[in-house]
């Protein structure tokens, strides 16, 4: 038996699909909104278990976070933030929560659903959304703009569709036609009047980075209740990308060191530095200056430098580490996708 005990917070009760699913006296999937909190815990354990099928929710505690919202012993696991996991083995479900750092949406079915479910050859993902992530776009203005435009009620603050132009470069930013702005430059654009939003367009200059919702999935948030955030965002529109590197730890070891250092926002983060020519560090791709995001699938966010180089330690010959360049650490903290 492998469990998991992950530590977070529920900010927001979850609410269920409305779609029908066809199965007399079938439930529905549900979803939570976790947000990380140092001195809490979920309230609940991951399990895989002999004679069970599926990641089982297991030992919610009493009275705990998770109990409180609605999480029951014996729930399915179904989706990390948006991503179907049904199918993947348990070790590799663990880690994309543990590597979801501050925030991870989850999509649950109760026991009995699930079951019948697979008793009757369902394919459980049909049973979700195909798609409920907002995306962070970085677009850079050509001679003629941003290539989008703003409507919005007159009179209203903070509701602003987007308006694409086709082969402009929003579009190939990533930007969903009729898509919902939320924020720019990882600011909140729910007090914005369009005035003061345009404003704030003029002040970016030639580059700005927008977390946009599709109305599909902006209308799945606002049905729940959930509030959308950029560390929900599909980031794959993005030129800055994380990195992992796997070394293997050779004769001189791995050469490297971990620096403790103050992040750009004004927080503790780990460094990775004085990497040697020709050794294992330098060959798997690490950069002088990389900042050090999770170890093994674990994100490291909250350990201090002795805590970090134990969990690099824990294997005897070799290492997985995500790692993100000074360029795309800026960036990333900019936009309030992580927070050190």
């Amino acid at each position: 038996k492998f469990e998991f005990n992950p530590k977070d917070g529920i900010d927001n009760p979850a609410l269920s699909l409305s779609e029908d699913t066809d199965g007399e006296g079938m439930g529905e999937p549900r979803f939570y909104l976790l947000s990380k909190d140092s001195t809490e815990t979920f309230g609940f354990c991951l399990h895989e278990e002999l004679g069970c099928q599926g990641h089982v929710i297991r030992q919610v505690e009493l009275g705990g976070l998770a109990q409180r919202r609605g999480l029951q012993d014996g729930d399915r696991l179904l989706q990390v933030n948006g991503h179907f996991v049904d199918h993947m083995d348990h070790h590799t479900v663990v880690r994309k929560i543990k590597a979801s750092g501050n925030q991870v949406l989850l999509a649950v079915l109760d026991g009995g659903s699930y079951e019948a479910a697979k008793a009757l050859g369902r394919d459980l993902s049909q049973m979700l959304p195909a798609d409920i992530r907002p995306r962070l776009c970085h677009i850079t203005r050509d001679k003629s703009g941003f290539g989008f435009s703003v409507s919005g009620p007159e009179g209203v603050k903070g509701t602003f569709q987007l308006s694409v132009r086709q082969d402009g470069p929003a579009e190939r930013a990533g930007v969903p036609p009729g898509s919902w702005l939320l924020e720019l430059n990882g600011a909140s654009v729910r007090s914005y009047s369009h005035a003061q939003l345009a404003r704030k367009l003029k002040q970016s200059g030639n580059k700005v980075t927008l977390l946009v919702a599709s109305s599909a999935v902006e209308e799945f948030y606002r049905l729940r209740g959930l509030r959308i955030t950029a560390a929900l965002a599909d980031t794959s529109w993005l030129p800055f990308k994380v990195r992992e590197l796997h070394l293997v730890k050779g004769p001189a070891g791995y050469g490297f060191l971990l620096k403790e250092d103050d992040c750009i926002s004004g927080a503790i983060g780990q460094f990775l530095w004085d990497v040697d020519a020709g050794l294992p560090a330098e060959q798997a791709g690490m950069k002088e200056g990389d900042r050090l995001l999770a170890v093994n699938g674990e994100s490291i966010e909250g350990l201090d430098h002795h805590q970090t180089v134990l969990r690099i330690r824990a294997r005897d010959d070799q290492v997985t580490l995500l790692v993100i360049d000074p360029a795309g650490d800026e960036f990333y903290q900019s936009v309030g996708f992580w927070d050190p």
